[in-house]
């Protein structure tokens, strides 16, 4: 596979107006949103209460490449273009953003189909994946057929960037205070781009922690950026799926707020990937790589 830190400058999905359009991507409708209001009864102190709350949606999201059905994943309806891509980067379906050329949401009664047109070559090789499958919301590996489907290597990540704790301090408190759907229903994950000096850049929400860290991983691919010169901060364990698809993209540094699975412990190691868990206020735990980190 081509080396993921490589692909950075790539031509990279552009709006346009034509859907067959090589480089075109066409921005989601709006028609559905990311939460809905509903009446709920409220106890506190033993008191009942009705009042309204906010809920986060999940809904289908079928991608289909070239025609054919591949995966169906229960995700928050925002964003669904980045996800798009982000997918198709780190599940490998395609190696640069280049090979995807042209991506488009269709509303459906179930859900929502996102229609992408790769390069013939990449989809040639798509059928032997053997991944047409339902996802759930907190599917990383699901509907892998066979145990090298489920545990891939990706070639080892760049030099990176250099982390303070100050950085990680900041990231946190900038992450908190961006997280809009969160704030207002309190059941979604966020993946942050935090670049040192200059704080938080992108951040994508969603109900799936897998499904937010592909959005932002999209939105990076979209924007040509760099993966030398930030880290991710997710809200989230730091599961093998998430050190993988971080690898995937040639990104050298994932925090997270919650623990590290040994199995992701081992492949970061095998990556160079620098891996911090627990990362709560003053405090964080690094499990690979720590020259990424900086005391202070």
């Amino acid at each position: 596979m081509t080396d993921p830190a490589a692909t950075v400058s790539d031509p990279v999905l552009r709006p346009g107006s034509t859907e067959d359009a090589p480089g075109a991507w066409i921005p989601e409708d709006g028609s559905r949103s990311s939460h809905c209001r509903v009446t709920v009864q409220r106890l506190r102190d033993g008191v009942v209460s009705v009042e309204t709350d906010e809920v986060a949606e999940e809904v289908p999201v079928a991608l289909v490449y070239n025609g054919v059905p591949h995966v169906v994943m229960l995700a928050t309806p925002l964003d669904l273009e980045d996800f798009a891509i982000g997918f198709s980067l780190t599940e490998g379906i395609v190696r640069s953003p280049s090979e995807i050329l042209a991506v488009r949401p269709h509303n459906r009664s179930e859900g929502i189909e996102v229609r992408l047109r790769i390069t013939e070559e990449r989809f040639a090789v798509l059928p032997g994946k053997e991944r047409n499958l339902t996802g759930r919301t907190g599917c990383g590996l699901c509907g892998s057929a066979t145990l090298q489907q489920a545990v891939r290597h990706p070639p080892r990540v760049g030099a990176g960037t250099v982390v303070s704790m100050a950085d990680l301090r900041r990231a946190q408190d900038e992450l908190r205070a961006r997280q809009d759907i969160n704030s207002l229903t309190g059941a979604v994950h966020a993946a942050a781009w935090i670049v040192p000096g200059r704080g938080l850049v992108h951040l994508r929400e969603d109900v799936g922690r897998h499904n937010a860290l592909d959005k932002l991983i999209g939105v990076l691919a979209k924007t040509r950026t760099s993966r030398n010169d930030g880290f991710v901060l997710v809200t989230s364990r730091a599961s093998y799926e998430m050190v993988q698809k971080c690898a995937e993209a040639g990104i050298g540094f994932l925090a997270a707020i919650s623990a590290p699975t040994g199995l992701a412990v081992r492949l970061a190691l095998e990556t160079g990937l620098t891996l911090a868990g627990f990362v709560r206020g003053e405090t964080c735990v690094v499990y690979s790589h720590p020259h990424r980190l900086l005391e202070q």
